[in-house]
């Protein structure tokens, strides 16, 4: 539809996503309990039972394991959340749960005493990562190791060890924080981790609890290798890259920066890469955002490729590459060598988050997620707002669409890509939400970004994202 401005809308349907028995649906609560997830009936594909460990305090663990125990049963729903079904071999994921003293590591109080007597932040934030790690390495080392491991500090060795802001010589001023310092470390046992604090578990924690349970089971149920549920109508063969940068620790070197790529199939299975340093000189360069040379950027493409057919155990046929700035012509000159001969098709595309744009109904409701319009040649689409199949607006404020800055490669049409995109905001396995602002892909880059570094570079970071939710 054109209106009087000039102003070309159209809407792009809701996306279906799949289930257990190959059922579909668009809202993944509904899925999941009427259908249980993806992975049920699949095999091997399907964890039918979790082994899961603690460390903690006597205390927190007890709790953690009642906490855990009771939404498994099930959670009643209120006027704003469906009912939590649970998780048992006969309902809600079809996984059970299973506890063994043989998998927990306590914290001695003397343990909890020693940290907490340390005066220094840094000295005190160190040694309760090295502490947790520790812990971490003996159950990892158990004849029948844990397959997910809680995290459940008490509030006291949270309030003192939680963050820490030093002055380092060689790094300059340093922030770190305790959860992306603990799933680095974690990383190296290969156990996936869930940092859990005491307020959730006696109730201090406003959010209902059915949403807590909803959420906090399916990246669970993700994290021990299931799949809660996957796309309908991806490419076969597609490769989704999202690039993204972070610094390294400390401001001594500002103008370095690291690219990495969150990349995903077309069934939703995603890794996270670590690809090359650079610099950028935002006042030499008169752009805040980096961007790559032409040889990084052919280095990054050429590492994503690479890892993907050892990952994934097949050559993608299509590369479709994200960012949130424009491509410069470096850049594109060197995604395009890597390409060339490599991939039969690709699409580059530029998503950039704006507020400046938005469409005014006349009605109470804001746009349908899924409206894509035109203003000359910038495309625009609502990834937020009132969801027409349900009926419902699960936001809180007035959504703005996200703006298509570049498309290069045109080897699909716009409304193709667009709801690929629009698919991709729903393939977010840390929780149960229906849909993000941003696909997968990008959504969470700077998240992913602030674990790798904690990771020494001279440590390879392990791909599969499970490890960083």
């Amino acid at each position: 539809m054109r209106t009087a401005a000039g102003i070309a809308c159209r809407y792009l349907p809701e996306p279906l996503i799949e289930f257990g028995g190959g059922r579909h649906h668009v809202n993944p609560k509904s899925g999941l309990a009427r259908f249980g997830p993806l992975s049920f009936g699949r095999g091997r594909q399907h964890p039918d039972e979790v082994r899961v460990g603690f460390v903690g305090s006597a205390t927190t663990i007890a709790a953690a394991t009642e906490w855990l125990r009771e939404l498994a049963q099930g959670i009643p729903g209120d006027e704003n959340n469906p009912e939590f079904p649970g998780s048992s071999k006969d309902r809600g994921f079809f996984t059970e749960l299973r506890f063994d003293v043989a998998w927990n590591e306590a914290l001695t109080q003397t343990e909890i005493k020693e940290l907490l007597a340390i005066p220094r932040q840094r000295v005190r934030f160190e040694a309760t990562v090295a502490l947790i790690d520790d812990k971490i390495r003996r159950l990892s080392e158990r004849d029948s190791a844990p397959q997910y491991i809680v995290i459940a500090l008490p509030d006291d060795v949270l309030a003192k060890c939680r963050v820490a802001n030093y002055r380092d010589r060689e790094r300059g001023n340093v922030h770190r924080d305790l959860r992306r310092a603990v799933k680095a470390a974690a990383m190296r046992h290969h156990i996936p981790t869930q940092l859990l604090r005491q307020q959730t578990m006696d109730g201090r924690d406003e959010t209902p609890l059915c949403k807590i349970a909803w959420n906090y089971f399916t990246g669970l149920y993700f994290k021990a290798g299931g799949r809660p549920w996957g796309p309908v109508g991806l490419s076969p063969g597609t490769c989704y890259a999202g690039i993204g940068f972070y610094r390294a620790l400390g401001d001594s070197s500002p103008n370095v920066h690291t690219s990495l790529v969150q990349a995903f199939d077309e069934h939703g299975d995603g890794l996270v890469l670590r690809g090359p340093n650079f610099e950028w000189d935002p006042a030499k360069e008169t752009s805040r955002s980096p961007h790559l040379s032409e040889e990084t950027a052919a280095s990054l493409v050429g590492l994503v490729l690479k890892r993907y057919e050892e990952v994934m155990k097949q050559t993608p046929t299509r590369l479709v590459i994200h960012k949130s700035s424009r491509f410069w012509p470096a850049e594109k000159a060197g995604f395009e060598t890597a390409i060339r001969g490599e991939v039969l098709s690709y699409d580059l595309v530029a998503l950039e988050g704006q507020s400046a744009v938005r469409l005014i109904t006349e009605n109470k409701y804001p746009p349908l997620r899924g409206t894509r319009f035109s203003v000359g040649d910038l495309d625009y689409l609502y990834t937020t707002g009132f969801i027409s199949s349900l009926g419902e607006f699960h936001g809180v404020h007035v959504p703005s669409p996200i703006q298509v800055a570049d498309h290069i490669g045109q080897d699909t049409p716009t409304d193709s890509l667009l709801a690929e995109i629009m698919l991709l905001t729903k393939m977010n396995w840390n929780s149960a939400g229906f849909a993000g602002r941003f696909p997968i892909t990008l959504r969470f880059s700077e998240l992913v970004g602030e674990i790798l570094r904690e990771i020494p570079s001279d440590r390879d970071p392990l791909p599969q994202f499970r490890y960083y939710m």
